[in-house]
């Protein structure tokens, strides 16, 4: 990447002031120390240090006068997950596994050394090798200029990316998790998403924001929460779910290649997960594409559709539903937008009924959106009313009791494909 190119990115940069002044941002020589905890309590620490990454943060002391910003270095962020037992089917070609966690990495691996044009920059994804280590070894494979640790100010490298990726730069945007793409939605929104429509096609964005989204275990409503329904619904914006090795690797390659901005939701409780891999898949050429559906498995009286972590959820909700003389049909979504729904409607046109999960807010859900649709397009063909099976109406708890009744389980989706199968009583008729 070229000095050139870099100054002209941040003008693209904004900080905001409570950054600056004591929001996550301290005088030198202190420490900025940030906790977060899974099912165990896990923290990382990141402590100031003199030896900043010269040729771009020297930039950003330039043009905005941030004086003493300093890089930071990771310490322990120790994952104690124990992510859900995936479900593996339909893999015919299958030869090896792999965790979702190294599906990422080569992918990312891949593309940079196909690309030259394609850079990481976040917090802790240099040295330390990502938080949750999708970029292991790629700091000491490409070196510091295109592996860019950063200060922890998401607005301030969320738009240094989108300045890049205007001057035809291919940034990938790690966000630690995405509750923290808040601070950078600006960007994201209305410079990412909207500047092909508004330059008349003249200026493409090709940038990546990835990062694990979705509640994960114990951290709370701030750090909880699912973010398709909030990214899908913005024109100009691409948003893909993976929940296989196979998804991560297909998908992450299509994003880095498109000519559009991506939001690339990822689940942490996945990161760990072993998925069974085809050797197509393995190849460096393999790229699926974005937009269209997977059916996992297929089945003749009702259609299930899931994203990311839920699609394992409802795959086992299919295992115990056949076992009671119930085929269903399994759609993994993979992208949210544009959203498949020609191989959803072609389902329940098949099937005749529909049960949608997803662990975000029901309110204007995902969910919510594929029942306009089926209604819309397939309204004639259903049997039953549609179901939503989604998140509690209410921010995440952090009590694990409370926290596991907030989100779809195993349990709730066999009940409701039971209930649109007419297979018990309807929870209108118990209340």
């Amino acid at each position: 990447m070229s000095r050139n190119k870099l100054r002209s990115c941040v003008l693209c940069i904004y900080i905001p002031v409570s950054f600056i002044k004591g929001g996550r941002h301290t005088s030198s020589g202190s420490t900025i120390r940030r906790l977060s905890s899974t099912s165990a309590s896990s923290s990382y620490f990141a402590a100031d240090r003199k030896v900043v990454r010269k040729k771009m943060w020297g930039l950003i002391r330039q043009e905005v006068g941030a004086r003493g910003l300093s890089a930071l270095v990771s310490g322990n962020y120790v994952q104690s997950l124990r992510p859900v037992a995936a479900t593996r089917r339909h893999y015919s070609s299958a030869t090896k596994e792999m965790t979702v966690r190294d599906a990422l990495n080569s992918a990312l691996d891949e593309e940079m050394a196909a690309d030259p044009n394609v850079f990481i920059m976040g917090e802790e994804v240099g040295e330390y090798q990502g938080a949750y280590k999708i970029s292991k070894g790629l700091l000491d494979k490409y070196g510091p200029e295109r592996v860019v640790d950063t200060p922890i100010t998401e607005a301030g490298f969320a738009g240094i990316g989108v300045g890049s990726a205007y001057h035809g730069l291919r940034p990938v945007i790690e966000f630690m998790t995405f509750n923290f793409s808040m601070q950078a939605i600006d960007h994201i929104i209305n410079s990412a998403a909207k500047s092909n429509y508004m330059s008349a096609g003249q200026i493409n964005v090709p940038i990546v924001f990835r990062g694990p989204n979705g509640p994960a275990a114990g951290v709370g409503a701030q750090h909880s929460q699912c973010y398709g329904a909030w990214y899908g619904s913005v024109p100009g914006l691409k948003v893909l779910v993976p929940y296989s090795s196979e998804d991560a690797r297909g998908l992450l390659k299509a994003a880095i290649r498109d000519h559009d901005p991506v939001v690339f939701l990822e689940n942490e409780l996945l990161y760990g997960e072993s998925f069974p891999i085809s050797a197509e898949a393995l190849d460096s050429s393999f790229c699926l594409p974005i937009g269209k559906a997977k059916i996992e498995r297929e089945g003749t009286d009702i259609t299930i559709t899931a994203f990311s972590k839920m699609v394992g959820y409802a795959l086992k909700a299919a295992e115990i539903l056949e076992k009671e003389g119930i085929s269903a049909e399994i759609i993994n979504l993979r992208s949210i937008r544009p959203l498949d729904r020609a191989t959803i409607n072609a389902s329940v046109r098949k099937t005749n009924r529909l049960v949608t999960v997803e662990e975000g807010f029901p309110q204007h859900g995902v969910g919510a959106e594929i029942c306009a649709s089926v209604v819309e397009d397939s309204f004639a063909y259903l049997d039953a009313p549609v179901e939503r099976i989604a998140g509690a109406d209410v921010p995440t708890p952090y009590a694990a009791n409370l926290e596991r009744s907030a989100f779809p389980q195993i349990e709730d989706i066999v009940r409701a494909a039971k209930r649109v199968c007419y297979r018990s009583v309807p929870i209108a008729a118990t209340a």
